[in-house]
């Protein structure tokens, strides 16, 4: 891949995730308020593996927001791209833990600064100068950001940048789930790295069986070249030309929440792209690619928050140099 100022480019919603964190004293829920952000989260990994990193984006003129660029500085991520809306304040979710480990998220998103972003406050020569640009359907939502968002990626692909994609389907954020499935088409069609989780492959095409699902995308999206399906504890599958890999997820207990799991198994196969390329990938390369991003993404349910969680790299790799754990790694394959 030519040689550009950053490894990967990501635009969307910068916020503050006010995860549950158990009762007070009176018996009140208490929220911690982590710095995250799906785009962004997807950063905070890359950095973590030594990728250079941009981000676009909006956020307020409030305590938030300058709370928010500050934690993303600290992880390495370059903020020059990061926009500020002066009168909208920045974008606040509340997630809560259900008992069957689902999660239920409230936005506090009418307006939200992230979806403030317009065309005009796009750095194009950052989008022309980037290997991967990374977008999801939250910059999606509605008509100014959406417009910006397409025009990002028509500029990082007319610069040669290869194009991901997760939809990270918030459906109390959208007027329709009609519109909804619309733009995530839109998305899908314009990729060519996916990471698509199992819930949103069934929502996209109507099949639970992974298999039926990604043929069905791949038919109608002959752009995508790699596509990665995620289901949680079950594992994760990536598709390529004709082969089809699987490697389970690890239950090793411990896990305290999801928020950023399927961020960090995203920036992990965009690494694995940075290092491999998309031309000639082996059944091992993908057994490979899956087994250190399920390893990243356990690890991270094993902590609070996102930007502020992802595990290094060593860590990620002494998981799975653990003599039990290779043999698990390899079954199901």
């Amino acid at each position: 891949m030519k040689e550009k100022r950053f490894d990967v480019v990501a635009l969307g919603e910068l916020l503050v995730d006010f995860t549950d964190n158990g009762l007070s004293e009176q018996g009140n829920t208490l929220f911690e308020a982590n710095p995250g952000g799906a785009p962004c989260n997807v950063l905070a990994m890359l950095k973590k593996l030594d990728r250079s990193c941009a981000f676009i984006g909006k956020v307020g003129d409030d305590l938030f927001g300058r709370q928010l660029r500050a934690v993303a500085e600290e992880a390495g991520i370059c903020m020059d791209c990061l926009a500020v809306d002066p009168k909208v304040r920045t974008t606040l979710a509340f997630v809560r833990k259900l008992a069957n480990g689902d999660r239920d998220f409230s936005f506090c998103r009418n307006p939200g600064a992230d979806m403030c972003l317009t065309e005009e406050d796009l750095p194009l020569e950052v989008l022309a100068d980037c290997r991967v640009f990374h977008f999801g359907t939250l910059s999606m939502t509605h008509e100014g950001v959406r417009r910006a968002t397409r025009k990002a990626i028509d500029h990082a692909k007319e610069g040669g940048a290869l194009i991901s994609f997760d939809p990270n389907l918030r459906p109390p954020l959208w007027d329709s789930l009609e519109h909804a499935r619309e733009q995530i088409s839109y998305g899908l069609g314009h990729c060519d790295i996916l990471k698509i989780a199992d819930n949103e492959l069934e929502f996209m095409t109507g099949e639970t069986d992974f298999d039926k699902g990604a043929a069905i995308l791949r038919e109608r999206y002959p752009n995508i070249r790699l596509l990665n399906v995620t289901a949680g504890p079950e594992g994760s599958c990536s598709y390529y030309d004709r082969l089809r890999v699987f490697r389970p997820a690890l239950k090793l207990g411990g896990t305290i929440e999801t928020t950023g799991a399927g961020d960090t198994f995203c920036a992990c196969v965009l690494n694995f792209v940075l290092e491999r390329g998309l031309e000639g990938l082996t059944e091992k390369d993908l057994g490979d690619m899956l087994s250190f991003a399920n390893a990243a993404a356990y690890l991270v349910t094993t902590r609070k928050g996102a930007i502020r969680s992802m595990p290094e790299r060593e860590q990620v790799e002494e998981l799975r140099a653990v003599p039990s754990l290779r043999a698990v790694l390899r079954s199901n394959g």
